[in-house]
């Protein structure tokens, strides 16, 4: 154990707050540690959070890789390209892809007897990973999927059903137009509410079957294919697979082309990569203040302590060492401040999380309550950067000690 260390130890036990001066200045510093490093975690844990959701939401509708005819990238009403199983396990060997799925769209319209609305039917095979949806099913059950039998049963979301006025087993008439107006009649299997409001309102799930008899495509034509893969690792695995795609063609001369969720709602990435932005600023305005309370209070505790310090240089010590012993009881401080900012923190995380007190309105926010995410690796950043940066902050102020000399210093007694 270093000497500074010792005597900031001894200083910080002996209770330097019971002082008049540097008692509320003490607690202001610590305070203001406590404070700014809780807003850090909530916001961090907030922000994640957000779009960590928003993000899943996204994949639970498009997966995170679409597989499509490099002439119709982007469009729902898709041109053909031929995924039969073949392609299928050949997509599924790939060791980036975790599930592959097949997908078919056809714009329409729903009409009732008072309302009509926009929309696009989707039809999913029985590989289709129904998780996402079972997630978020409200009432009624998901349709057992086929790609050969069309059942006319279909998923649709709350918000489309309160806006048709329709219930669980109604029925819908939907329209297609091509060369004609197409009709067909189909049957509300289940009910489900992601908060998800632009595919809320647009997308109705049933069997690729009837998709792909609508669009008049030939079998084992498909919009295209749904990948799977780590969200971390979504642009290196996009161009590896887009690479392998490009000397591919299907028997119909269709080339293939590999979108991921990020190209294909590029306005919706770009606002959630500004909120890393406000992330920063947070950062820096919190550690900001926390550190302006440490430099306030170090200096009040550093004039108060004048005599102390007359009388160590008089002994021999030197202004390096006891400016180390004032920066120890610092971190002793700033330390104690920082436990009660992660409690702050964390009681937030846990109760928001297990809770949801706070909510927010889904159809601007995409979501009922605020989302909040944790991750042990920026937990443990945030701390050691909070520790390093408000100590860091503390050596200028510091160097008041040099002027300090022993002979004026006894006029403090």
């Amino acid at each position: 154990m270093s000497f500074s260390f010792y005597i900031a130890q001894r200083l910080y036990r002996q209770g330097d707050m019971k002082r008049r001066a540097s008692r509320p200045a003490v607690l202001i510093a610590m305070i203001g540690i406590a404070v700014g490093l809780a807003v850090m975690i909530i916001t961090l844990a907030v922000i994640i959070g957000f779009k960590k959701e928003v993000r899943d939401k996204v994949s639970g509708f498009s997966a995170h890789i679409q597989i499509v005819n490099l002439e119709a990238a982007g469009s729902y009403e898709m041109l053909p390209v031929v995924i039969d199983d073949s392609l299928l396990r050949v997509f599924a060997g790939y060791p980036e892809v975790k599930h592959v799925q097949r997908f078919s769209t056809k714009p329409g319209m729903i009409k009732t007897e008072n309302d009509f609305q926009g929309m696009v039917l989707k039809g999913v095979g029985a590989e289709y990973d129904v998780s996402f949806f079972q997630k978020h099913l409200l009432e009624g059950e998901i349709p057992s999927f086929s790609d050969s039998i069309a059942s006319g049963r279909i998923l649709i979301s709350r918000t489309l059903a309160d806006k048709l006025h329709v219930a669980l087993g109604d029925t819908l008439t939907t329209y297609y137009i091509q060369k004609n107006i197409r009709a067909r009649k189909l049957i509300i299997a289940g009910i489900y509410r992601t908060n998800f409001v632009e595919y809320d309102n647009l997308f109705l799930l049933t069997d690729i079957a009837l998709v792909g008899r609508l669009n008049n495509w030939q079998r084992g034509q498909v919009s295209g294919a749904e990948l799977r893969v780590d969200y971390n690792r979504l642009e290196e695995d996009t161009w590896e697979i887009a690479s392998r795609l490009e000397t591919m063609q299907d028997p119909y001369n269709q080339h293939y082309c590999a979108l991921n969720i990020e190209q294909l709602n590029p306005q919706l990435f770009a606002w959630l990569n500004v909120l890393d932005v406000n992330i920063w600023v947070i950062l820096f305005l919190m550690l900001g203040v926390a550190g302006f309370t440490m430099v306030s209070g170090l200096l009040i505790i550093i004039i108060e302590r004048t005599s102390m310090i007359g009388v160590l240089k008089s002994l021999g010590a030197d202004s390096g060492l006891i400016r180390r012993v004032f920066l120890w009881f610092s971190v002793f401080l700033i330390g104690k401040g920082m436990i009660w900012g992660n409690v702050v923190g964390l009681v937030f995380y846990f109760v928001q999380s297990r809770f949801g007190l706070f909510s927010l309105n889904p159809e601007t926010y995409y979501t009922d309550t605020v989302p909040v995410s944790f991750s042990f690796l920026l937990f443990v950043v945030l701390n050691v950067g909070t520790l390093l940066a408000s100590v860091l902050m503390m050596v200028v102020p510091s160097y008041l000690i040099t002027r300090i000399r022993p002979a004026n210093s006894m006029r403090y007694e």
